[in-house]
C-alpha cells in the first residue's frame, strides 16, 4: 500500500496495483475505453459492466437489492418530470413531497438532472453561462495540474467511464478539477474532490458536474477542502458528540481507546461515502444528501458506528485501538446494504437544528483550545430548500433545456404559404369536431403523430424511460 498526499494535506492509502505512469492527457487520443494495453488490468474479453457501469472491484452490489418494477419506475419518472417542469412551485409549496421522493430514490434516467436542480447547480450554471468555457480554455496552475493528473486513474478504476488512461472520462475529470482550481485559486485542489467530481460525471456532462462540485464545496460542505482541514475536524467532533446520544456504548469505546473521529470519518464525510458504500447505497445516500443536506452524511456515519460498535457483544472482537480501526475500515456488508441502510438513516432522529446547536458548542471549544479558525468558509446550507431560499432563482434559470435539438431545413416561400393554409383549415375542422374523452376508448396508433405514437407506445409497454432512452444525460 502506498500513501498519497494532496496539496491540502489529505492522505489516502491506494493499492499499489492501481498505480502506474502518468500520461499527459493532452497527448491522449484514445477512445473512451482505449486500447487493450491502456485498461487497468482488463483485457477486452473481460469488459462486462454491471448496470452502474462497474466492471469489477469492491463497489459492486453488497447483498440483495430490490428491483423496482418497470411500471413503478415509469410512474416515478413521470412525477419527477412534472416536478422539474415546475421546480420553484414544488420547492415552495410541496417540499415534503420532494423530500419523500428523494428518500424513495430518484429514477436513474433523471438522477443527474435532479441532482443539478436540488443542489442549485442549474441556477448557478444559467447565471454564469460562459464561465466554465472560460475556465476550461485557460492553462491552469502547473502546481495543481501535476497533482490532478496523478490522481485521475485512481478514481473508480473499475468503472467503464474511468477505466482507460486518457479516456473521455479521465479527460472530463481533469477539466472539471482544473476549472475548480481556477474558480477558487485560494482553495486550489484537494484529493477528496476527485471522487466527488467523478460521481457527478457519471450522471451529467462536464459543465454540469463542475457546477455541482461548486455547490457541494461551497454550500453543502464548505471548508472541507481547504488547507488545514479545520471544517472536517470540527464536524468530526460534532459527530462524536452526537454519537453519545445515538449509541453511548460506541461512544464510550471510542473514547476509552482515544480514537479521534478524524481517524475514521475523514474519507466518509469528504467523499460523501462514495468510496465506502456499495454503489446502490451510494446513489440513494446522494439522492437524500442533495435534498436534505449534510445531516444525511451525519446520519449514515452514526448508523454505521452504532451497527459496528453499538453493543458489548460486538465489542468483544475489538479490544484495542488497532482492532477497532480495522473493524471500521471493513464494515460488514449487511450494514451497508441499500434497504437496511436507507431504513436506518431515515428513521434516525437528527435534524439541522441538532447539528447547528452542536456546531456552535464545538466552535466555542475549538476557539478555546485552538484559537480562531483559519479558513473563512461560507455558512453551511442544509439542503435544497435552504439553498433556493438563500438565492431565489428566476423562472428562466429553472427552464429545462432540451437534451436533443433537431434542426429542420429552412422552408421555401411556397411551403410556408401551404403550411399556413393547412393550419387555418385544421383550426376550422377542429371547431366542427365534437369533444372526445381520449381515455374513453383505446386510441389507434395510425391516427397519432409520430411523437404521440412514441409516447403512447412507451406508456403501454413494460419498459421504463431509462431503458427506452439511451441518452445518458436525460
Amino acid at each position: 500500500m502506498a500513501t498519497l498526499q494532496s496539496g491540502n494535506g489529505v492522505q489516502w492509502k491506494v493499492n499499489s496495483s492501481l498505480q502506474g505512469t502518468v500520461e499527459n492527457l493532452a497527448e491522449q487520443e484514445s477512445s473512451s475505453l482505449g486500447s487493450e494495453t491502456e485498461l487497468n488490468g482488463f483485457t477486452n474479453t473481460e469488459i462486462q459492466a454491471d448496470k452502474y457501469g462497474f466492471i469489477g472491484g469492491a463497489q459492486q452490489n453488497a447483498g440483495e437489492n430490490d428491483e423496482i418494477p418497470p411500471e413503478v419506475l415509469r410512474q416515478r419518472e413521470a412525477k419527477w418530470l412534472d416536478m422539474l417542469n415546475s421546480w420553484d412551485k414544488w420547492m415552495a409549496k410541496k417540499h415534503k413531497k420532494v423530500k419523500l421522493r428523494c428518500q424513495k430514490g430518484i429514477p436513474p434516467s433523471l438522477r443527474g438532472r435532479a441532482w443539478l436542480y436540488l443542489s442549485g447547480g442549474k441556477v448557478k450554471k444559467e447565471q454564469n453561462q460562459v464561465k466554465f468555457q472560460e475556465l476550461d480554455s485557460q492553462p491552469g496552475d502547473p502546481k495543481w495540474l501535476d497533482v490532478i493528473e496523478k490522481d485521475l486513474h485512481r478514481q473508480f478504476p473499475f468503472h467503464e467511464m474511468f477505466v482507460a488512461r486518457g479516456g473521455h472520462g479521465q479527460q472530463d475529470l481533469f477539466r472539471v478539477l482544473k476549472a475548480y482550481t481556477l474558480y477558487r485559486p485560494e482553495e486550489g485542489y484537494c484529493q477528496a474532490q476527485a471522487p466527488i467530481a467523478a460521481v457527478l460525471l457519471m450522471h451529467m456532462p462536464a459543465e454540469d458536474a463542475f457546477w455541482g462540485l461548486v455547490q457541494i464545496c461551497e454550500k453543502y460542505l464548505p471548508g472541507y477542502y481547504s488547507a488545514g482541514l479545520e471544517a472536517i475536524q470540527l464536524d468530526g467532533e460534532i459527530l462524536f458528540a452526537l454519537l453519545k446520544r445515538v449509541s453511548p456504548v460506541a461512544h464510550r469505546h471510542l473514547k476509552k481507546h482515544k480514537i479521534d473521529p478524524i481517524l475514521y470519518m475523514t474519507e466518509w464525510f469528504m467523499c460523501a461515502f462514495s468510496r465506502t458504500l456499495p454503489w446502490s447505497s451510494v446513489l440513494r445516500v446522494w439522492d437524500m444528501f442533495f435534498c436534505e443536506g449534510v445531516k444525511i452524511i451525519f446520519r449514515v456515519g452514526l448508523v454505521l458506528l452504532k451497527c459496528m460498535l453499538g453493543s458489548q457483544e460486538k465489542l468483544k472482537a475489538c479490544q484495542g485501538q488497532y482492532e477497532t480501526m480495522e473493524l471500521l475500515r471493513n464494515i460488514e456488508p449487511r450494514y451497508m446494504q441499500e434497504g437496511f441502510l436507507m431504513r436506518e438513516v431515515i428513521e434516525l432522529t437528527l435534524s439541522e437544528r441538532d447539528i447547528e446547536k452542536e456546531h456552535l458548542f464545538q466552535l466555542r471549544r475549538w476557539k478555546e483550545t485552538h484559537g480562531e479558525l483559519h479558513c473563512k468558509s461560507p455558512p453551511r446550507m442544509h439542503g435544497a430548500k435552504a439553498i433556493m431560499s438563500a438565492e431565489p432563482p428566476s423562472r428562466q434559470d429553472l427552464k429545462q433545456n432540451p437534451t436533443i435539438i433537431v434542426e429542420l431545413p429552412p422552408a421555401t416561400d411556397g411551403q410556408v404559404e401551404k403550411d399556413t393554409k393547412n393550419t387555418k383549415k385544421s383550426k376550422q375542422e377542429k371547431k366542427k369536431e365534437p369533444l372526445v374523452n381520449p381515455y374513453s376508448e383505446p386510441l389507434q396508433n395510425d391516427n397519432l403523430s409520430p411523437y404521440l405514437q412514441k409516447d403512447e407506445l412507451l406508456l403501454g409497454s413494460n419498459q421504463s424511460l431509462s431503458s427506452t432512452e439511451h441518452d445518458t444525460y436525460l
